[in-house]
């Protein structure tokens, strides 16, 4: 398919690349012809300078014709009305735009506009190594729907859930189970995968089913007969 791409920093063009060998073609816009040497030759050829936004601009990137577009410049307002323009204007179906503030990335994807937070992403992902038993879900989501009610998590399970199924942790807690990984290795979780010690768990579910998972992990189950 036919991908445009807004801003040809590093992200711009690792992104250009990559799509291109794997056989898509692609158009890169950016208002410095500078950055455009970061292209290979055969990339640069498709390359348009000029505003992201900028309804010519577009149509000369091929933009009536594109099934994706993505606005990853170094400017949240420059990305975020390019990738307005890109759905609204032209009806591109698969749309992202990378901003830097996370404030303004919840609104808009509250919107129903895809972002890539860089900075907080980047942040939740260092803060959920260098502290320690900080796994509460919700605390950090891994990643997060476009509207906001689906998140998943990184979760250590207690002790208690050790020898456990994988599938009665989904049909207690309203979750499914992504991958886990265990000793280092990551395994896609089968449904009658036996939960082990230090297993570390990749879960989605409903934001609001997430918040206090941890506690209702921890706490007492029903025993055979029913009763706590």
């Amino acid at each position: 398919m036919h991908i445009v791409i807004m801003g040809c920093g590093r992200v711009g063009s690792t992104l250009a690349h990559t799509l291109v060998d794997l056989g898509h073609s692609v158009a890169v816009i950016d208002q410095d012809p500078e950055a455009f040497r970061r292209l290979r030759s055969s990339v640069a050829k498709h390359a348009v300078r000029g505003a992201g936004h900028d309804r010519e601009v577009l149509l000369s990137a091929g933009i009536d014709r594109a099934e994706a577009f993505a606005a990853v410049s170094n400017g949240d307002n420059s990305n975020i009305i390019a990738a307005r323009v890109a759905r609204e204007a032209f009806g591109v179906g698969n749309v992202v735009a990378r901003i830097y503030d996370p404030r303004r990335a919840e609104v808009y994807q509250r919107l129903g506009i895809p972002t890539v937070a860089t900075v907080r992403w980047t942040a939740d992902a260092i803060l959920r190594r260098v502290v320690p038993g900080d796994d509460r879900p919700g605390a950090a989501p891994e990643w997060q729907d476009a509207s906001g009610s689906l998140t998943m998590n990184e979760l250590t399970p207690p002790e208690r859930w050790v020898g456990r199924s994988v599938t009665e942790l989904e049909d207690d807690f309203r979750l499914r189970v992504v991958y886990l990984v265990r000793r280092g290795r990551i395994a896609l979780a089968r449904s009658e995968e036996t939960i082990a010690e230090g297993d570390v768990l990749h879960v989605v579910g409903h934001s609001r089913d997430m918040a206090d998972l941890t506690q209702r992990l921890g706490g007492r189950r029903e025993d055979e007969t029913g009763r706590e």
